[in-house]
């Protein structure tokens, strides 16, 4: 059996265990013949597919080394064309019987789609015009003893793409442009950050209270110290420590552990960056925010104009700036600023929007309606500022209103892609909306947050006027790459386990 010579869409079980039985056969008559792949711990590359297509021209009828998985294998008597794929992309080999010779070339017959394979020979332009590699000596680096699955379509089953990604960066080498591009965007953030004088750091993954954010926890438990600890929600109130010990500005690029939902915009892990910068606010959050995604589409090489899921997005700054107030009052043509609580809870229940019994408040019936109503509108880049203080327990109240705070979030296709603050740096109220929060997590509300007394002693010491922000790393890249999923961006997705 050739498995090189099937061409179904889908391999049936019986055939992929008979091909897997044929390649350990390989594998086993190679250890025999002392040929075993798995004893060679180095293979000096000297060049990638894309260099070798990028200059054929001046590499024309010269030595190259290349290695890289056999993606394709087509056998012509005693001369062959094959194709490998590499880090950078693919190539075409042409392997001859007079070039590499008798026992070589009958190894190589034998060779499977998958093997690793490292190829020494000179570069030419077939009578077609493709460039390739003519084999003057071949090396079985690696044995695939599994067959690639649909290899003549790519890889679809999507719940197989995610779970064995491995398969999916070989089945789909496209996909791999993804991650180039997530690699692209954290470094530019990095390099952006750094030009602005921000520091690097990292803080605590385990803690021993969950703070920094409203969203409910993963729990763990520490044997050596005896006590419960929580995977991060965010790491808002470390880095705001920072700036009370002295620095100014401060960043972190890091996993963050809720244990919420799963949807396409929403992981258990996920990678936030999160920044505070001493003597800033709001107004500053949002400079930065546009400064940074020029840079990132810049270095994606995009225009102001990008295409996401079919839906054109400008990104042309400045964007558009809305409160809360305005923006339901817009888009619902509910004015809720001159209500008082109980004519804020009709209206929103007017408007079809519930609210639990612990969230018949002002604030609440703002927000609630906002989220279930307003949210789903903001297509174009918009910041929505000045969020009620019943959601915001880390921000800055409003002098001029006090059921509102410094706050803003800024939307992209209906999404949240960033939060930001002027930091609240008073002690007392930040000791009392704590208080608030241990409250509605007495009652049930088990994404509500944990009293830090630590942290209540920090800004004691005295916490600066601060803006801090936290961008989505992972929406960030969606947006980039137009990716449907957050899964589509995440090389390895929490995924069930397979019964």
């Amino acid at each position: 059996m050739d498995e090189n010579l099937i061409q179904t869409d889908e391999m049936d079980e019986q055939t992929r265990q008979d091909l897997v039985k044929i390649r350990r056969e390989k594998l086993n008559n190679l250890i025999e013949a002392g040929k075993d792949p798995y004893t060679i711990t180095k293979f000096a590359v000297k060049h990638s597919s894309a260099y070798i297509l990028e200059n054929a021209e001046k590499l024309d009828g010269k030595k190259v080394i290349i290695a890289g998985r056999l993606i394709s294998k087509r056998i012509m008597g005693k001369a062959s064309f094959a194709h490998i794929l590499d880090a950078k992309g693919q190539i075409q080999i042409y392997v001859k019987i007079d070039s590499v010779g008798a026992e070589a070339y009958d190894d190589w017959k034998k060779y499977d789609i998958g093997d690793i394979i490292g190829v020494t020979g000179k570069v030419f332009i077939t009578h077609k015009g493709e460039i390739s590699v003519a084999a003057d000596k071949l090396v079985l680096l690696g044995k695939s003893l599994l067959p690639l699955p649909e290899k003549w379509h790519g890889l679809k089953d999507n719940d197989l793409r995610y779970r064995q990604r491995y398969v999916d960066l070989i089945a789909n080498p496209t996909v791999k442009d993804t991650f180039v591009k997530r690699s692209k965007i954290i470094s530019t953030i990095r390099n952006h950050l750094d030009k602005k004088g921000f520091i690097e750091v990292e803080t605590p993954i385990l803690n021993t209270i969950a703070g920094g954010a409203n969203a409910r926890p993963f729990k763990t438990h520490h044997n050596t110290l005896d006590i419960d600890m929580y995977l991060r929600i965010a790491p808002e109130l470390y880095l705001k420590r920072l700036i009370v010990g002295g620095f100014d500005k401060v960043f972190e690029i890091g996993r963050l552990f809720r244990n919420e939902g799963m949807d396409i915009k929403h992981n258990p892990e996920f990678t936030t960056m999160e920044l505070y910068q001493a003597y800033a606010d709001l107004n500053d959050m949002a400079q930065l925010t546009e400064d940074l995604f020029d840079e990132i589409r810049k270095a994606l090489k995009l225009g102001e104009t990008i295409t996401y899921q079919g839906t054109e997005i400008n990104l042309k700054t400045p964007w558009e700036r809305l409160t809360m107030l305005e923006a339901v009052k817009r888009y619902t043509g509910v004015d809720f600023s001159n209500m008082d609580k109980d004519e804020a809870v009709a209206a929103a229940e007017k408007l079809g929007v519930e609210l639990d019994a612990n969230k018949k408040t002002w604030g609440n019936a703002l927000y609630e309606t906002f989220d279930n109503l307003v949210e789903e509108k903001l297509v174009q880049p918009v910041f929505i500022y000045d969020y009620p203080v019943e959601v915001s327990p880390l921000a800055k109240r409003k002098a001029d209103d006090k059921r509102l705070t410094h706050r803003f979030e800024f939307f992209i296709y209906a999404r949240e892609m960033g939060n930001a603050f002027a930091e609240l740096n008073d002690p007392i109220d930040q000791r009392a909306r704590f208080e608030a929060q241990v409250a509605l997590r007495t009652r049930g509300d088990d994404e509500a947050q944990m009293m830090d007394e630590d942290y209540v002693t920090a800004l004691e010491y005295g916490l600066p006027p601060t803006g801090g922000i936290g961008i989505g790393i992972d929406r960030l890249v969606m947006l980039f790459t137009d990716s449907f999923s957050i899964r589509d961006v995440l090389l390895f997705p929490t995924m069930k386990p397979k019964k």
